[in-house]
């Protein structure tokens, strides 16, 4: 089959094909101005199931040899966390968009490379911070943007998961899948790694303030006899507790934890402001805005409001490509934010408040 796409349209590559890429297939075949043309993976039969099951003409299983190829405008990068960086360069080299799954990288220093690499390219760079598609930490921004609650004084915020208390997901104990977010060698940066950068982001770009200042506290639990469940050495932080100063000076708390009982997969921000409050909550598939505003500021009266549907990432990924403007949120807002985890690793170690540079 031909790789050629309708005239106008963009033709992606999709790298990686695990379980997060059948998301991105799913996707993209469905927006139009764009067509799926190949997908890629160093396990070549699963490259093969997942091209035949998505429909997609060609496979690859090694990117040298896609991008030797090169019939593709962009790629939707879903490897894992720790080659995000050799293979972002090595496609934005060849002059490629970059859609990337998140983290950007797994510090700091490699995400700010990749920054440097995508902006001397000149090429589309995006990365998928999946709850931005929640229609209502939209609508709470352009509430802020609009100046409906006044200046910002005070943000409360977490994110909350209990796998580590319950199996609504499985047992962690005895499933691979999980006990590797438990395990530093095995390369996870526990909870501030695995979901920190969903609710810092969700802070950041709901408030639309910068973090000037923070001070972060991890803890890691006793979860096991050892502390390890055979090869897997259960030394990842569990649960994170943040005191955060605005670059408007506000302050706020910022909590996250795999062992929030009662919770599944919840995020909560709610943003005090002189004129009034927001209170967001989202899930993966759902989200929700309450809102104290006027009069209902002096009895402390919440109501719901309805939210317009919003474009998902991808959405924004096409339609960035289709105009060459590039779109939100782009790598270097991801690497700021991986800026704020690299400081809470040493903010806690050094039990002290650090400023953001």
């Amino acid at each position: 089959m031909s790789a050629t796409a309708p005239a106008g349209e963009k033709r992606i590559m999709i790298l990686g094909t695990g379980a997060m890429s059948h998301r991105h297939a799913e996707h993209f075949t469905s927006i139009p101005g764009c067509q799926v043309v190949a997908a890629c993976d160093t396990n070549a039969e699963r490259a093969r199931a997942f091209a035949e099951m998505h429909q997609i003409p060609h496979c690859f299983d090694n990117l040298d040899a896609a991008l030797a190829w090169g019939e593709f405008d962009a790629v939707v990068n879903s490897t894992p966390d720790q080659v995000h960086k050799a293979t972002t360069l090595a496609i934005v080299a060849k002059g490629k968009a970059v859609f990337c799954e998140k983290p950007l990288a797994i510090n700091g220093d490699d995400a700010f490379a990749m920054v440097e690499a995508a902006e001397r390219a000149g090429v589309v760079n995006m990365v998928n911070l999946t709850y931005r598609n929640a229609h209502a930490i939209q609508m709470a921004r352009r509430m802020i943007e609009a100046g409906e609650i006044g200046a910002i004084r005070h943000v409360d915020a977490s994110y909350l998961q209990s796998w580590l208390t319950a199996r609504h997901w499985g047992d962690w104990r005895v499933d691979e899948r999980w006990l590797w977010r438990l395990s530093t060698a095995h390369g996870s940066g526990g909870v501030v790694g695995d979901i920190g950068i969903h609710i810092l982001d969700f802070v950041t770009f709901g408030t639309g303030l910068d973090i000037a200042a923070l001070s972060a506290r991890l803890k890691t639990f006793d979860k096991a006899d050892g502390g390890a469940i055979g090869e897997y050495r259960l030394d990842a932080n569990d649960s994170c507790a943040m005191t955060v100063e605005f670059s408007n000076g506000a302050l706020g708390v910022v909590h996250m934890s795999r062992a929030a009982t009662g919770k599944s997969n919840d995020l909560d921000l709610t943003i005090h402001g002189e004129k009034g409050a927001l209170k967001i909550w989202a899930t993966t598939d759902d989200s929700s805005l309450d809102v104290c505003l006027g009069a209902d500021i002096e009895t402390q009266t919440w109501k719901r409001l309805e939210c317009p549907p919003t474009p998902r990432n991808a959405d924004r990924f096409v339609l960035a490509l289709l105009s060459g403007v590039n779109g939100q949120p782009d790598f270097r807002h991801a690497a700021n934010v991986q800026r704020l985890l690299d400081l809470c690793i040493v903010s806690d170690a050094e039990g002290r408040m650090l400023k953001v540079a």
